[in-house]
């Protein structure tokens, strides 16, 4: 080992990281493990790749990256759940509410840790 490995990049700049086995499982037990889920398909931009957006029916969501939205789709026929281009629809206000509802319950609880 070199001097200076730790510091080299493990990709080249300007290369996207591609999703991966993780990705994907990681949508799939998020699925299974709660109810009224939906996907959002994000289209690729500079910086990421195609990203797939999951929320359940309380607002809680997932980000992964996924192999562009024909994957997308396929995932949810597979997990049977509805597939929405957010370009076209947006993101559902249940999603907003939740990190609305998550970022008040926060401030809470560093507002207990200074007092």
């Amino acid at each position: 080992m070199g001097l200076f490995d730790r510091f080299r990049r493990k990709q080249r700049p300007g290369q996207l990281r591609s999703a991966t086995s993780h990705d994907t499982t990681h949508l799939e037990q998020w699925t299974a493990a709660r109810r009224g889920v939906e996907a959002f398909v994000e289209p690729r931009t500079t910086v990421t790749e195609t990203t797939v957006v999951l929320v359940a029916h309380d607002g809680e969501w997932t980000r992964r990256r996924i192999d562009g939205p024909d994957a997308a789709r396929r995932l949810g026929h597979k997990l049977g759940i509805p597939v929405y281009d957010v370009g076209l629809v947006g993101y559902p206000q249940r999603m907003r509410d939740y990190t609305a509802r998550k970022r008040a319950a926060e401030r809470r609880e560093r507002g207990k840790d200074t007092v």
